[in-house]
């Protein structure tokens, strides 16, 4: 079911932007609820952007654990649970943008498939 398979994109969308937020970056929040929304745009440019825009929020995770985990060892606080944390949510940041490769997904989005301005490109005027 495509609902279930674009779940994940959709909370580590939410998350992000939850952390987003909780920093005080409303500048990155504000993009989300239009990143939200192209999970309805039946585009490859949208896949795309989404794609993006996870891989890039995998790496925001990245950074996080490794400024968080350096505090709290410098400080001498536990953070192996913390970096466990982290690790789990950029790796699930990571996966979602993955879920675009799957056939229904694909489809979707037409991705893949040709246009119907690709074809009128094809086929050229004389032949329409």
């Amino acid at each position: 079911m495509l609902v279930l398979q674009l779940l994940p994109v959709s909370l580590s969308l939410l998350v992000l932007g939850a952390h987003f937020y909780r920093t005080g970056n409303l500048l990155l929040v504000a993009p989300l609820p239009i990143l939200l929304a192209l999970l309805f745009v039946r585009k490859p440019w949208a896949a795309r952007i989404l794609q993006g825009a996870l891989l890039i929020g995998a790496v925001e995770w990245v950074r996080t654990l490794v400024i968080l985990a350096d505090y709290r060892a410098g400080v001498g606080l536990p953070y192996v649970r913390l970096v466990v944390i982290l690790a789990a949510v950029a790796l699930v940041c990571l996966l979602s943008s993955l879920v675009f490769r799957s056939r229904r997904v694909r489809r979707w989005y037409r991705i893949g498939q040709p246009s119907a301005a690709d074809g009128q490109a094809e086929r050229g005027p004389a032949e329409s």
